[in-house]
């Protein structure tokens, strides 16, 4: 009988295996335990930067493969969606896109999202987790919930009248409803069409090229992005410092202001616009109404620095994450200067610069006896259905006065309304406080003044919380009287009226 010889039959190893046969499966397993490896890290750790990998189309594929929730405006939507038939299945469509803009932002299938397209993207495409009804199912039939809506605080008659106010000057418009810190208008001038590149066709290219090489910038967001010198218009916060800190008590009182005044450690004196100005011992009303900068500098100075920043600060200078939820840039004022730069900085110049939203928080914040609510752009989020989402509350940003000192800047705002620089923000019927600005800018002040409003505005005989507060700015105009209250009042009356008619 022949003999039948197993070969690799031994103590340690596997019957009818051979060495090499024992090292070709271990090879093998490590081949598995390798590609199981590497499939955890693409898919766990590294899934993350996949999604936003600029290559990746699976997002943004399906980020269109349904209608878009809508952005509602007095709730009537001002965007929409359209079927393209193509690989993205619908495109963004916006109505009366240019006056929303700053609103808005856009939706591009090519550029992506930016304002409230962006930071509620989640929730107008349907992602958003609290959408799903039963998450487990829809993770596990991949059922994307139809997208949300987006109810904002705007303001439909305040917008249209900001818009139609700026025209084609470069500019911004920010109004705010005291109590609530809802944004009622926000503004901004040259505008754009973000339905002119919602898709990402040859025409959108195109569009979004020429938006991009436009000298003019239609796609700044001046009334969140921008800063400005705010030039007198920043007296309202040093006469709230200095009323404050007890450095002026009675505002109808001289004042120890010299004149001229000298910038501290210079032999410069700082210049008055107004020849009303020019004498010693002016009272902080008289001061205001005629805005003098020889008394604010130099209040400002007595106020000090420490004084005045704070003040600054609690209407929202120099916060870098100031959310509405979308997030506006930086109003800074110094937090180290020499008494020289602190008077300068006192009547809104040297580095001192906002944002439109800042100083409508100030407007506001003395309107609200000193309190400044957390401006908010968004009313509530909604299920396609209507059914709540979210709704968003009223929140107290800071307090940086006492109602009696804000009863005392409010006093001060209607005399520049009444009897001073702010006449063309009379508005028959109501009680309206503001104040003007003309910011120098440029080489040697060379360009063209910046002219600013800030004003609060209530029906006569009332004694609630004014229902409206604005900032206006006029970056840029042909005018051949470039001042705020030549340029900046109009615009903010309008707005203001538009509130008070509703």
């Amino acid at each position: 009988m022949a003999r039948i010889r197993l070969r690799g039959n031994g103590p340690q190893g596997l019957p009818g295996i051979s060495v090499t046969g024992r090292r070709a499966a271990t090879f093998c397993l490590l081949l598995v335990a390798a590609l199981c490896v590497q499939a955890t890290r693409v898919q766990v750790f590294e899934a993350a930067d996949l999604d936003r990998n600029t290559a990746n189309q699976r997002l943004t594929v399906e980020r269109y493969a349904q209608p878009r929730g809508n952005l509602l405006v007095g709730g009537e939507p001002v965007t929409g969606s359209r079927a393209t038939g193509g690989r993205y299945a619908y495109k963004r469509t916006y109505t009366d896109g240019p006056a929303y803009a700053a609103v808005t932002g856009f939706a591009s299938q090519a550029y992506g999202t930016t304002q409230l397209e962006a930071t509620e993207d989640g929730l107008l495409t349907g992602t958003d987790g609290r959408l799903t009804g039963w998450a487990l199912w829809d993770a596990i039939t991949r059922r994307q919930s139809p997208g949300g809506d987006v109810h904002t605080t705007i303001d439909r008659a305040a917008q249209q009248a900001a818009m139609s106010g700026l025209g084609r000057q470069k500019g911004a418009v920010a109004a705010i409803e005291p109590a609530t810190g809802r944004i009622l208008a926000l503004a901004s001038t040259p505008s754009y069409d973000p339905g002119s590149f919602a898709g990402a066709g040859g025409a959108d290219q195109t569009a979004w090229n020429r938006l991009q090489t436009d000298p003019d910038q239609p796609m700044l967001n001046r009334a969140l992005r921008q800063t400005y010198p705010p030039g007198s218009a920043f007296k309202v916060v040093t006469a709230a410092a200095a009323l404050a800190s007890g450095v002026v008590t009675d505002p109808s009182a001289p004042t120890a202001a010299p004149f001229p005044y000298v910038l501290p450690g210079t032999t410069t004196a700082l210049v008055n616009d107004s020849a009303v100005c020019d004498r010693p011992g002016q009272s902080l009303d008289a001061a205001m109404t005629a805005s003098c900068n020889s008394v604010l500098g130099y209040l400002g100075v007595r106020t000090g620095l420490e004084r005045m920043v704070a003040t600054a600060e609690g209407f929202g200078f120099n916060d870098p994450e100031l959310d509405v939820p979308v997030r506006a840039a930086r109003s800074n004022f110094d937090t180290r200067m020499e008494p020289s730069q602190l008077a300068l900085s006192s009547i809104g110049q040297f580095d001192t610069a906002a944002t439109p939203l800042v100083m409508a928080m100030v407007a506001a914040g003395i309107a609200n006896d000193g309190t400044v609510m957390r401006p908010q752009l968004v009313d509530r989020l909604t299920r396609s259905d209507g059914t709540a989402v979210e709704v968003m509350k009223p929140a107290v940003y800071r307090r940086p006065l006492t109602p009696a000192v804000a009863g005392q800047v409010r006093t001060l705002m209607t005399d520049v309304v009444e009897n001073g620089t702010g006449g063309n923000a009379r508005i028959a019927g109501a009680v309206v406080g503001g104040k003007t600005g003309t910011a120098q800018h440029g080489v040697d002040n060379s360009g063209t003044p910046y002219a600013w409003f800030i004003s609060w505005a209530k029906p006569a005989g009332s004694d609630a919380v004014p229902p409206v507060a604005v900032a206006v700015v006029v970056a840029d105009s042909g005018a051949s009287d470039v001042t705020g209250g030549a340029l900046a009042a109009p615009i903010a009356r309008e707005v203001m009226r538009a509130v008070l008619d509703r």
